[in-house]
């Protein structure tokens, strides 16, 4: 019965994907709308990247309730889990320690762990030139805590530090908004700084630094919810 129902569902998901796949319809020129804006973007806010700047300048307040979204999350996961985390540490009690990491693991993330870090922040603070920007680079320090908890969990993460660090980067991103509506011309309009150079590191207004600030809001937030995971 078991088999059945998992040939069955594998069955089900070829169908669906095999649906989509042959709907979709692949275009070599952009849309009206797509072709004004990469038109529009890199004009009015300097930035190559046009998916970045729309959800940091014209759509930063979606941007607020999707971090806002994900918050919640860390909050909720943090909730439920901790009761069932205590009821856990009595059993783990009771059971023999788990066993260390060997050598090659350790020595391979202390050696990965600087990497990772230094790609989030290239990921981040080119974001507004080139693939990437605050949630990606998030999502890759999140990775980079995944991998510490994992390697080395005698150092472990503190988790009142990633909350206060979190919460500090919120609040400056949102100052960041109300900025806009004092020194230019609208929420989250990234023209309070100079646009700069185009297609240089510094550049785009206050787009650079929105990234920065959602990246580690972001990383925080992801890293939060695997630490409660772990108990």
């Amino acid at each position: 019965m078991r088999h059945a129902f998992v040939v069955l569902a594998i069955t089900l998901l070829g169908v669906l994907f095999a649906g989509i796949d042959a709907n979709v319809i692949v275009r070599d020129v952009a849309t009206p709308l797509g072709q004004s804006l990469l038109t529009l973007v890199p004009r009015d806010l300097g930035a190559p990247n046009v998916v970045t700047g729309i959800l940091l300048a014209y759509r930063g307040f979606d941007t607020i309730g999707e971090v806002a979204v994900l918050f919640m999350v860390a909050a909720g996961v943090g909730l439920v889990l901790g009761e069932s985390n205590q009821r856990r540490r009595k059993v783990d009690a009771t059971l023999p320690p788990a066993q260390p990491a060997t050598e090659i693991v350790e020595n391979g993330a202390r050696i990965l762990l600087p990497m990772i870090a230094i790609f989030a922040a290239y990921i981040i603070m080119n974001g507004h030139l080139s693939a990437g920007g605050g949630f990606q680079g998030g999502a890759v320090i999140a990775s980079g805590i995944l991998l510490l908890l994992l390697a080395l969990p005698k150092v472990g993460v503190d988790l009142a530090f990633l909350s206060a660090t979190e919460s500090i980067a919120g609040i400056l991103f949102v100052l960041a908004g109300v900025a806009g509506l004092v020194f230019a011309s609208g929420f989250f309009d990234s023209r309070i700084l100079p646009l700069g150079t185009f297609g240089s590191l510094f550049s785009a207004g206050s787009i650079p630094i929105l990234s920065l600030l959602l990246g580690i809001k972001v990383g925080c937030e992801l890293g939060v919810i695997i630490v409660r995971f772990r108990g």
